[in-house]
């Protein structure tokens, strides 16, 4: 998954079209500016991999995920945070329940952020219990996930699709 970050969050002092530009007309070299593009298009590449794995000690699925620039270089907490809905930041900060920390992923032994799991089972319990049908439909297993998703992945403004949402 990529996220776009448009160049009016960046600096216009180091752009790398405006020194093009300005290289340009130094040479007195013609520029194709369609070719270039107007340097409020330039948006900054930022991509996300998102793991789900259970979680043997809290019994629940956790969604790991690591970010990065275009470059590989991996994205600071501080930067995955700007790049969050408005309203995820705010829950992130105010939560007791809801926190990101970094941990070695469990299977690739790698440093990845994960949304830690500590409230999922008494958030999850509580969903199940006023939904009756969940818990009496044969595909439990696939209700549970979509269920968890569906609320773990607004913090990334990921969104699961109505038809998946509905229980037949």
């Amino acid at each position: 998954m990529s996220l776009f970050k448009s160049s009016e969050e960046k600096q216009d002092a180091g752009s790398l079209i405006s020194k093009e530009e300005r290289n340009m007309l130094e040479n007195e070299e013609p520029f194709d500016c369609a070719s270039l593009g107007p340097e409020s298009d330039y948006q900054e590449i930022n991509h996300y991999d998102f793991h789900v794995v259970y979680s043997a000690s809290y019994k629940v699925p956790v969604l790991y995920f690591r970010a990065y620039h275009c470059d590989g270089q991996p994205l600071l907490l501080s930067e995955i945070e700007k790049g969050l809905p408005g309203l995820s930041v705010k829950l992130l900060s105010e939560s007791k329940w809801t926190f990101i920390t970094q941990e070695e992923h469990p299977y690739l032994n790698r440093p990845w952020y994960k949304l830690h799991p500590c409230g999922t089972c008494e958030w999850m319990k509580l969903l199940f219990s006023t939904h009756k049908s969940l818990t009496t439909n044969g595909s439990t297993i696939e209700h549970y996930l979509i269920s968890w998703f569906s609320v773990v992945g607004q913090v990334f403004g990921l969104k699961i699709p109505l038809e998946m949402l509905n229980c037949s």
